[in-house]
């Protein structure tokens, strides 16, 4: 199922052109209650077998908008953290020494990369449409386009061949990046560049793991103002998703709604006031952004 967020908070399924809502079935059968939040239908949907099956009842039984009539929102507004990995890809290290000056990162260990994971935080979060807003503080924004897991299981200590067990579904996740002024020959300034308001774009909805059999299969594509800007693959990762919940796992207790973005691809780009994306990432859908400057 495509599980989406949209207009005053509520929970639907994406079927073609289609919404199906699922929150007032949900709530009648008690797995819900009135004014849930989407953590809420996450943590339901992921640990309790019967809760799903409402849910695809409620796609043969009940009602339906039209996808263009609905306003979706992020999929997820409050999660418990959003574990973003850094240098995922070796063409993205390439042009961020070019670019940045960053260290060479290619005698380490898959470990020793993954300890450089980071954290965005929640009221970062923009959906689909955005905008992203420009800081007036900024000289160089970038985009970064990422494949995103949403943990449903709560995981601890998971080994890496159990590891995709734990997860609901997948998203888009754009990791919007100040390189400058903070960026260059600096240390411990991702939290903050990659941390403003409006600075991770989430969308347009969350695909069920059942959907995707293959996270490290899916062809990634952005288009800046109408060019193509990125082209990628995840088979073209460092470290897999399997690796980074064996490794976060191993660190904190992932509960269910913690997201794990799993690093961009080459091919990033300096934003402009009036700029629009769109992301697109193999089975999961696509989604864009506008982007404007601080004040607009």
């Amino acid at each position: 199922m495509r599980i989406c967020h949209y207009n005053d908070h509520q929970v639907g399924a994406v079927v073609g052109d289609r919404v199906h809502p699922l929150g007032d079935t949900l709530i009648e059968a008690g797995h819900l209650k009135p004014g849930y939040t989407m953590l809420e239908v996450i943590e339901r949907l992921a640990n309790d077998s019967s809760a799903i099956k409402c849910a695809r009842f409620a796609l043969q039984s009940g009602s339906s908008l039209a996808l263009a009539s609905v306003k979706l929102l992020a999929p997820l507004l409050n999660p418990p953290a959003i574990w973003a990995a850094a240098a995922n890809y070796k063409a993205h290290q390439a042009e961020m020494r070019e670019k940045m000056g960053s260290s060479d990162r290619s005698e380490l260990t898959k470990d020793e990369l993954m300890a450089e994971f980071f954290l965005k935080p929640a009221s970062s979060i923009v959906g689909p449409g955005g905008p992203v807003v420009l800081p007036k503080v900024s000289r160089d924004v970038d985009f970064e386009c990422e494949l995103c897991a949403v943990i449903g299981r709560p995981a601890r200590h998971v080994a890496e061949d159990r590891a995709l067990e734990h997860v609901f579904g997948y998203t888009i996740l754009w990791d919007f990046s100040q390189r400058d002024p903070w960026g260059r020959g600096r240390n411990n300034t991702r939290n903050i560049r990659k941390g403003f308001d409006t600075f991770t774009g989430l969308g347009p909805w969350i695909v069920t793991r059942d959907e995707i059999d293959d996270p490290q299969n899916l062809a990634i594509r952005v288009e800046q103002n109408g060019r193509v800007a990125m082209t990628a693959h995840t088979g073209d990762m460092i470290c897999t998703l399997r690796e980074h919940i064996r490794f976060l796992s191993g660190v904190a207790t992932l509960a269910s709604g913690v997201l794990i973005t799993t690093g961009t691809p080459a091919g990033v780009k300096k934003l402009a006031a009036g700029d629009v994306l769109k992301g697109s990432i193999e089975r999961i859908g696509e989604m864009e952004v506008a982007v404007q400057a601080e004040g607009q």
